[in-house]
């Protein structure tokens, strides 16, 4: 019996549909996969809380928490759901709906990293620190707020001038084109 509710409050989001709600259907609460979770103590939401409000169609509160960026889709709570529950697989078509959409999140400042990441990946086949800083500082406008800690990572050679690309560039960039990550 399928418990997917129809939509979000704000229907900007998507609940999970076809195989995935059947799969999340299947979760009966455990907590096994916010056990062991290594950033649960970060999260305002708990894994089992997110696949929890999925099935209830409440994506929403899914969207506006902190625990969607927080996850490292380490898949550690696939491995120790009793039922094969994949959390990240739940939160990835999330996360690109946010994206794609423009969705205005609780914490705009996280997916502004998200994009400025992925996007010196696609550049260069790897993060070139320099210019993820200047991308996300661009977007969020917050230009003086780490300079203490950037020249200090500069000084110790965490940080480059210029970027080194990746010997597989072409690789990357593939698969950035065969995803829906633009």
């Amino acid at each position: 019996m399928q418990q997917t509710g129809s939509s979000t409050r704000s229907g900007k989001v998507a609940p999970p549909s076809g195989e995935l709600a059947s799969i999340v259907n299947q979760c009966y609460q455990c907590g096994k996969c916010s056990a062991g979770c290594p950033v649960a103590p970060e999260m305002d939401l708990l894994p089992h809380q997110m696949v929890r409000l999925a099935v209830m169609g409440d994506v929403d509160r899914i969207v506006q928490s902190k625990s969607i960026w927080l996850c490292l889709t380490c898949h550690t709570c696939g491995a120790r759901c009793p039922n094969g529950i994949d959390v990240p697989a739940l939160l990835d078509p999330i996360r690109h709906q946010i994206l794609r959409g423009n969705i205005e999140t609780r914490e705009p400042q996280v997916p502004a990293f998200h994009n400025a990441f992925m996007k010196t990946v696609r550049r260069f086949g790897r993060v070139h620190e320099l210019s993820l800083i200047g991308a996300y500082k661009m977007k969020t406008k917050t230009f003086f707020d780490d300079m203490k800690l950037g020249w200090e990572m500069f000084r110790r050679g965490k940080i480059h001038i210029m970027p080194h690309s990746s010997k597989r560039k072409a690789e990357v960039r593939e698969l950035f084109n065969k995803s829906s990550m633009k």
